[in-house]
């Protein structure tokens, strides 16, 4: 297997990862990755070896997904499975009762995010792009890109403190 293959084949997990927090179902995830895969080995010419292999497969994946959304295909996601994607994420803990709620509300709550928004806090936080590759991949300036994980930051907050505030004793002060 070349260096590259095997450098792809590293970012799998990745790549599904992502794909599952845009598309509406594991199959359409699937098939994301799949084409974006593809698409990588028939491209593979144009990666230029001193840049980064993740932030190339993700800037194909998402337009990828951006060109389906756009013939009609099904690959835009109300993040109904955003619990599955967590649960495989990290399956050494257990999920409490609790926890599983705090996971439903935080899906519900990036269900809510406009897609551009959704798409920044998710290659910055879930899949721990930089800034700059983030904004590679998306295709806008850096300075957008801080925009709108800025916003989705305060709309997620925003969204989520009412839950907290209510599970929070309420203390008077003087």
């Amino acid at each position: 297997m070349s260096d590259l293959k095997w450098l792809i084949a590293r970012e799998i997990p990745h790549l599904r990862r992502y794909a599952r927090s845009l598309a509406r179902t594991p199959d359409a995830a699937d098939e994301l990755v799949q084409e974006t895969l593809e698409k990588a080995l028939r491209k593979r010419a144009q990666w230029r070896r001193s840049g980064s292999v993740r932030s190339w497969l993700f800037t194909i994946l998402y337009r990828t997904h951006l060109n389906s959304t756009r013939d009609g295909k099904p690959f835009t996601n109300p993040r109904d499975r955003m619990d599955e994607t967590l649960a495989a994420a990290d399956r050494r803990v257990e999920p409490t009762q609790d926890a599983s709620l705090m996971w439903r509300d935080i899906s519900q709550a990036l269900d809510r995010l406009p897609e551009d928004q959704r798409a920044a806090i998710l290659l910055v936080t879930l899949e721990d792009l930089s800034y700059d590759e983030a904004a590679s991949v998306l295709g806008i300036p850096v300075g957008t890109l801080r925009s709108r994980v800025s916003r989705a930051r305060d709309t997620l907050r925003n969204t989520m403190d009412p839950a907290i505030d209510a599970a929070a004793p309420i203390r008077r002060i003087k």
